[in-house]
Order: C-alpha cells, then structure tokens, then sequence
C-alpha cells in the first residue's frame, strides 16, 4: 500500500517539473521573438528626409545643412548638392564602420573632412572649397582607394609633405581644376590614374613621377607646359603607362622619351606642335589611338608610323597639310592598312590643285610622284617642299618644315648632277642675277637659313628644271641639289640652307616631249640654251645687322614710287597751308603797307569795337585834315590792357583851330610865336582831352 502511494506522488511530481519546463521554453521563445522584433526594427529606421534602398541611403538634393542620424547598415552615402559644410560633420559619422562610398560634392567644405568613418573606400568631395590637404585627416582613411578632388582650392603649397604616406591602397586621384603649378611631391606607389588637367602647372622635373611605376593613365590638359620646361627623362619612368593626354598646351613636339612599351592612348592635340621628329613614335607597338588634331602640321616624315601595328583611330584635323610627294609614303602606308583603321581630317590644304581633297584620294597625284621618281635615276636623297633636304630613299621625299610648302609636288636631289646643273669645280662671281638668251634670273637671301629665287622668261617653257650648289672648303664638300618648277611659276623659295653659306643657284627651261604629262621629270628633256647661274651667299645668324642690312636695301627698292607719292602729298599739303596762310593774313590785314592805308577797304571788314567805326591802317603820325580836321592817335601809349591784343584801336577827336585853318599852319597875323605848340592850342581855347593822347 505505501509503494502505491510513493509512485503516485512520484508522477505528479514529474509532471510538476515538465509543466515548469514547458513554461520556461515559452517564456524563453518569446524574449527572443521580442529581441529578434526590435533588432528588425532599428534595421530599417531610415532618416525622414532621405530615401533608403537597403543599404543606400539617398539625402541629396535636399538643402540639408548637417548630416541625419543613419542607420547602422548603411554602406553607401549620397549627400550631393546641399548645404553641408565642415560644422555639419557629425563626430558620430566616424562609427559607422559598414559605409564604403560617401558623395560629398557640390557642398560648403572648406577644409578637409576630420571624422569619416576609417571604413571608406572611395570619397566624393570635387565642388567645395577645400584649401588645405593635411596628412593627419588622410591617415585617417587607411583603406582609401580613389579620391576625387577636382574644382577645389587646392594648391602645391597646401599640400602637406607626405600627406599620402598613409593611404598605401590609393590607386586613383582626381585634382583637376585646382590651383596646382607643379605636380604635387609625395604621391603613393599604389597610384594608377591620376588627373591633373586645367591647372598652372609649367614645370615637370626629372624626379616628379619618380617610384610611380603603376602609374596608367596620366591626364595633364590645359596647363603652361613647354617643350623647354619639361626634363628629357620625365616620362620615361612610366613605363606601364597605357594612356597619356597633353591636349591644349603648348608644345611644339612632342616630349622626349615618352614611355612605349605599353602606351594606348596619346593625345596632343590643339597644342602648337610644327615638327614630328623621326623616332617620336618609336616602339609603340600597343598604340591605338592617335590625337594630333589642331596643330600647325604641314607634313610627316617617312617612318614616323612604321611600329604602329596596333593604330586603328588616327585623328588629324586642323592641320594645314601640304599633300606633295612627301607624304607619298604615308598614302601607300593607309591604303595598306585598309579599313583597320579610321583616319579623320587628313585634307590637304596646299598645294591648290589638291586642296580640300583627302590624301586617300590622291592616287593620280601619287602616281605622278611615282614617274618623277623612276625618271631620276641614282637618286639617293631628297628636298622636302619648300626645299628642305632630307635623307630617305627616291619615293620618300619627305620633310617636316616650318616655312610656307613651295615647288612642285615632286623635289628630287641628284647624287650626280646631270645637264644644267652649277659645277663645283668652275669659279662664278658673286652675282645676284644672271641673264641668258631666253631667262633672266634673280636670287636674294631672305635670311640666314632661306634665299628667294626670282624669274622671267621671253618664251613659255612647260617647266624648269632649278639647281642649286652649297660650296665647301673643296669639291668634294659640295652638295648638289635639284627641283622640277612648273612652267606657270615664277619664283621658288630655297628654305633649310646653311647659314653662312656661299649658293650656286642654276636654272634652265625645260622642253615637252609629251603634252599630257608635261610637268614630269621622266618627259622632259632640257634645251639646248645654257643655263643662267647666279650666286649668293646666306647670312650669318650670329650678325643681325646683316638682316638688317637686307631689310634696308628691302625697303630701298620700294622707295622710288613711295617717294613720288610721300613727296606729291608734302607739296600739295604745304600749298594747301601756305594759300590758308595767306588768306587769313590777307583777311587780317596783315601784309599791307605800314606807309598807306585804304579807307573803303577798312569799311567792308568792319571790327566788333564801336571806336573803330571809321578806322584806318596802322600810322603812329597824327593825321591831318584840313577843314574841318581830325586827329587819329593810337591807344597803344594809354591803355595797354585790350580786349584783344591782335587788334590796335583808335579814338578819332575833333580839333577846333582859332581861325579856320589848318594845324600847324599859323595865319598871317598871328603874333604869338608859341601858338603851334601845344601850350598855344591850349592858350586858343583848345581842351587838353581833346588833342591829348587817350
């Protein structure tokens, strides 16, 4: 019976403790229910004047002044175009360690941000007004990746030394628009891009991208650089560079040593660029893209492009191209390309037969290059337009010049001169001009480096064959030059020559055997007149006065016309001045006689003062009339300050005599022997104001 009762009270006690368990399962379940509830719900309190997308949170555009409370979650900020500046901050900001990108632009920073969270990876603040770039607010941000900083205040100066030693994973810098005059020291190795357009930067030294081996693409437009303020090793120490822009500079060639190894993108573009030096271009086999647009090119030199296998854009726009036979090469190098790449703006400009064409489309003009060459046999160098000599084979007449394109289309140089050229051996006498049955011919040195050649003919030729010799210390020393003109020319301009030179200059008249292609060196044969030489001499660049001096005998040619005209206005301007002259002293009255005056004359120029109503010629004698007689005396004596000193008046006073008769004639009985003096007029009744000087 005990047993019984012990197992019951045994069950009841068990089911006690299983009913307390079930109790506390639930109470447990439902304070985790409750936390998970609230954790949920501080998940998605998102600011009132913002958006939420889960982790982005969208607050610009909403004049906010100060950064909201955010959510814990958020990873990518965006607080563009409002009013925040560096008070509305919070130091909280710095705690929120999940955001990555903050956009910050277009605010009211002035000074780099202090309390970012160390998390971020990539830092929006172009647009503000941040002056100073301190090292202690970037160490600040260890795992920074890219930073944009363009149209800021910033300027080489604000930026402290090693203010980047702490951002070893910066790969990307934006400073464009800035106060930057030279390339700020300092930059991580980890860089990859950098952007340093539309500052003040003139200078690029040696060390400037000095460890900056990762360095990729490089931007520098609009600033103040020059080839002479740019180190011949500048770029070469980038050597994984792949893109690098130059645009609106003032270079005239491209820079030294430009990386090539890994070079895709080179643009130069509205710079001032005149020269492409052979070799430039050299080893860029990667290149894709060729920007020379807006420069003052007016050709390439053979082989300029012979290691761009990979170029599939090239851009030449506004370029005054002179399509002759110099870019003969550069024809046959596209038209091998094909369609592989795009070439924009190659139009020629000069010469005009060929103007506002594409040089693709010049194939006849090509060909014609091509029978020059075949007809110059031995030709082993060649005269670029304008005269230029340079090295290459028959075909590649090149040269890149900066003088106006001159000649024909076609310039050869003869390694043996044949018929009509100047000998080295024969002794011409220094003579500016030489004369020959059919030409007569004219040379002048234009300056140190150029000489005009000048000429007229009795009969028309189809062309001219011109020759010119360079004379050296002996024969062999002499180099030889020769060009085909065509017939319509009547001057050519030798350009690139040695400066203090003597020239032999020659010319002949060619004649046709074919009337198709009469302007072809292969068809024409020289005529049997002698050539006409002259010969001058180039100036020495060290003595200006000697330009100086040809500038003088410039202008002295032109001074007989100039004088017959200056000389034709000086006498027609002094007639015109002295008959001004003349008429107004005539009208003054200032050229008649001091001895006789004119009455009615002085009656038809009456003068504004009344006194002077009837007024004659200046006479300091007292005049005389008799019966009734006046006494004209002048004012000079009495009143010295007139109205207008060019101008003498007169008060006219009337004498009385005693007995009829004239002044200074006493009657027959008069007995005072003092009466013609002026005590007698006075004693006669005579007041003294009115013979008296007034």
């Amino acid at each position: 019976m005990m047993a019984l009762e012990g197992i019951g009270e045994l069950r009841d006690l068990l089911f006690f403790l299983l009913l307390c368990l079930t109790l506390l399962a639930e109470l447990l379940e439902m304070t985790a229910a409750s936390a998970q509830g609230l954790d949920g719900e501080s998940d998605l309190v998102c600011p009132s004047v913002c958006r939420c997308d889960e982790d982005f949170i969208y607050c610009n555009d909403r004049g906010l002044s100060a950064i909201p409370p955010l959510p814990p979650s958020a990873t990518v900020l965006y607080l563009q175009n409002n009013h925040i500046d560096n008070a509305g901050l919070p130091r909280t900001l710095e705690h929120h360690m999940t955001v990555r990108v903050i956009y910050l632009y277009d605010n009211e920073l002035d000074d780099f941000p202090m309390h970012l969270p160390p998390s971020l990876r990539e830092l929006h603040l172009q647009d503000n007004n941040i002056r100073l770039l301190p090292r202690t607010a970037l160490a600040r941000l260890p795992l920074l990746e890219k930073l944009h900083l363009d149209d800021n205040s910033v300027s080489t100066v604000s930026i402290e030394d090693q203010a980047f030693a702490d951002n070893p994973r910066l790969r990307l810098l934006f400073l464009s628009r800035n106060h930057l005059s030279s390339i700020p020291s300092g930059l991580p190795a980890s860089l990859e891009e950098l952007r340093l357009d539309d500052n003040r930067i003139s200078t690029i030294p040696t060390h400037a991208f000095r460890g900056l081996s990762s360095l990729r693409r490089l931007v520098l437009d609009g600033n103040l650089l020059a080839n002479q303020r740019i180190a011949d090793d500048t770029f070469s120490r980038l050597s994984n560079l792949t893109e690098l822009s130059l645009v609106r500079n003032s270079l005239q060639t491209p820079p030294l040593n430009l990386p090539s190894a890994h070079l895709q993108r080179l643009s130069l573009q509205d710079n001032n660029l005149i020269h492409m030096p052979r070799g430039s271009l050299d080893g860029m086999r990667r290149l894709q893209r060729l920007d020379l647009s807006g420069n003052n090119l007016t050709t390439l030199p053979r082989g300029l492009f012979r290691d761009l296998e990979s170029l599939g854009q090239l851009l030449v726009r506004g370029n005054p191209w002179h399509c002759g036979c110099n870019l003969r090469w550069l024809h046959d190098w596209l038209e091998a390309k094909g369609n592989t790449i795009t070439v924009r703006g190659f139009i020629c400009q000069t010469p005009e037969r060929v103007r506002d064409m594409a040089l693709r489309d010049l194939t006849n003009q090509m060909d014609e290059c091509e029978l020059a060459a075949a007809g110059g046999a031995g030709v082993g160098t060649g005269v670029g337009v304008g005269g230029n000599r340079v090295s290459g084979g028959a075909a590649g007449v090149i040269s890149t010049t900066l003088s106006p394109p001159q000649g024909s289309l076609f310039t050869l140089r003869s390694k043996r001169p044949g018929v009509g050229l100047p000998e080295i051996g024969l002794d011409y006498t220094l003579s500016s001009s030489g004369v020959g049955k059919n030409l007569a011919l004219n040379v002048k040195p234009l300056s140190h480096d150029s000489i005009r050649v000048t000429w007229s003919v009795a009969q028309t030729s189809s062309s001219f064959r011109l020759s010119w010799l360079r004379l050296g210390t002996s024969s062999a020393m002499g180099s030889i030059t020769e060009t085909l003109v065509r017939g319509d020319r009547r001057e050519y301009l030798l350009t690139s020559l040695q400066p203090a030179s003597s020239y032999i200059i020659c010319m002949v008249p060619l004649v046709s055997n074919s009337g198709s292609r009469s302007s072809l060196p292969g068809e024409d044969t020289e005529s049997n007149e002698v050539p006409v030489c002259a010969r001058t001499e180039t100036s020495d660049p060290s003595h200006p006065d000697d330009d100086g001096e040809d500038e003088s005998s410039d202008k002295l040619t032109s001074l007989p016309l100039a004088g017959i005209i200056g000389g034709a206005t000086a006498i027609v301007s002094l007639a015109l001045i002295i008959g001004i002259f003349c008429w107004y002293g005539h009208r003054a009255g200032r050229f008649t006689s001091q001895d006789h005056y004119s009455h009615s004359s002085s009656r038809k120029s009456k003068h504004y003062d009344d006194y002077i109503e009837s007024g004659t010629k200046k006479d300091n004698t007292i005049l005389e009339i008799r019966s009734p007689g006046f006494q004209m005396t002048p004012m000079a004596t009495r009143q010295p300050l007139q109205p207008k000193p060019v101008r003498e008046d007169y008060i006219i006073h009337t004498i009385f005599p005693s007995n009829g008769t004239g002044l200074y004639k006493p009657s027959q009985n008069m007995t005072n022997s003092s009466y013609g003096s002026n005590r007698g007029y006075r004693e006669g009744g005579i007041p003294d104001i009115d013979y008296s000087y007034t």
